[in-house]
C-alpha cells in the first residue's frame, strides 16, 4: 500500500466532502431542525444533476442551470410535504413515495439512465480535472465558497420570524401550533429548502464527476446522516453557534469521505462500502447513547465514592 496514493487522493476527498456537505446540510434541516425523517433525498440527489445537465444542453448558462436544479429539488420537497400534511401520510412513507416516483421522473428528465456533461461546449463552474490547479478555479475553493454562502444565508433565514417558526415546529409542534404558527406550512417549507439544497449539491456533483446517473443518489441519506452525526459527535462541545453547527456538518462529510478513502486505500472491496457506511452511521449514532449511559454512571459513582 503506497501512502502517496492516499495523499494524492486527499484533494478529491476534500472537494467531494464539501459537495456532499451541502447535501448533508439539507439533511440536517429535516433531521435535526424539523425532526422529520425524510427519505426523498435519495431521489432528489439525482434530480438536481439531471436537471442541471439537461438545462445546459438546452443552452442555459451554468448559474441558470444551478437555479433550475435547486427549484426542481424544492418541487420534490413540496410533493413530499403535501403527501405528509395534506394527505396525512407519515413523513417517512411520504419520502419513500416521492423517492420512488423520482426514479421514473429522473429517467424522463435525462431520457436515459446516464447522461454525461458536455464539458467542451459548456463552461463548467467546477470540474474534477481542475482539482490540482491552484487558484480560484480549484473545486475545493469553489465548493468551500458555496458551503460558506449557504451557511450564511441559512443562519440569517433561521434568525427571521419565519425561520424561527420552522425551528419551533421541530422543537415542539403542539406549542408552536398554540402560538399561532402554521405547523403544516413550516414542515412543507422546511422540506422544500432541504431538498433544494440536496438538488444543488447534486448539480455541483454532476459537474465535478462529469455525468449524472439515475442511481447517483442511492444511499445518499446514509451519507447525509453520517455527516450530521460525525459532525455532532466530534464538534458539539466546540461548535455551539447555529452557523458553526452547520459548518460541523460539512466537516463531518469531509471526515466521512476521508474514512471512505482510507478504507479503499487499505484494500477493502468497494462492494462492501454500503455495509461500511451503515456501520459508520450506526457507530456514531450509538456514541451519544453510550456516553450518556456508561460515562455518566461512572461519574456519578465517582462522586458518590468521594
Amino acid at each position: 500500500m503506497d501512502i502517496m496514493s492516499l495523499v494524492n487522493a486527499l484533494p478529491g476527498v476534500a472537494a467531494q466532502g464539501l459537495i456532499w456537505g451541502i447535501m448533508a446540510i439539507g439533511v440536517y434541516i429535516t433531521y435535526k431542525i424539523l425532526d422529520v425523517a425524510d427519505l426523498t433525498v435519495d431521489g432528489t440527489m439525482c434530480t438536481g444533476g439531471a436537471t442541471f445537465i439537461m438545462l445546459t444542453m438546452a443552452g442555459a448558462n451554468v448559474w441558470a442551470a444551478l437555479l433550475g436544479a435547486f427549484c426542481a429539488g424544492m418541487i420534490a420537497g413540496l410533493i413530499t410535504g403535501l403527501f405528509h400534511t395534506a394527505c396525512g401520510i407519515p413523513a417517512i412513507l411520504s419520502g419513500i413515495l416521492t423517492q420512488l416516483a423520482l426514479y421514473s421522473i429522473n429517467l424522463r428528465i435525462m431520457g436515459q439512465a446516464n447522461r454525461p456533461v458536455n464539458a467542451v461546449q459548456y463552461d463548467l463552474l467546477i470540474s474534477q480535472r481542475d482539482i490540482r490547479v491552484l487558484g480560484l478555479g480549484n473545486p475545493i475553493f469553489i465548493s468551500a465558497v458555496f458551503v460558506l454562502v449557504i451557511i450564511a444565508v441559512l443562519y440569517w433565514f433561521f434568525g427571521t420570524e419565519l425561520g424561527s417558526s420552522l425551528r419551533a415546529t421541530g422543537a415542539n409542534p403542539n406549542m408552536a401550533r398554540a402560538q399561532g404558527i402554521n405547523v403544516n406550512l413550516a414542515k412543507v417549507l422546511g422540506l422544500m429548502i432541504s431538498n433544494g439544497l440536496v438538488a444543488l449539491s447534486s448539480a455541483l456533483l454532476a459537474q465535478y464527476q462529469g455525468f449524472a446517473d439515475v442511481n447517483m443518489g442511492r444511499g445518499a441519506i446514509v451519507i447525509g446522516l453520517a455527516a450530521v452525526i460525525i459532525g455532532e459527535v466530534l464538534f458539539s462541545k466546540v461548535f455551539r453557534n447555529f452557523a458553526l453547527k452547520l459548518l460541523s456538518v460539512a466537516l463531518g462529510a469531509i471526515i466521512y469521505y476521508l474514512v471512505y478513502q482510507v478504507v479503499i486505500w487499505a484494500g477493502l472491496n468497494t462492494d462492501d462500502m454500503k455495509l461500511l457506511s451503515a456501520l459508520i452511521v450506526a457507530v456514531f449514532l450509538s456514541v451519544p447513547y453510550w456516553k450518556g449511559k456508561y460515562f455518566s454512571k461512572s461519574k456519578k459513582g465517582g462522586a458518590v465514592r468521594a
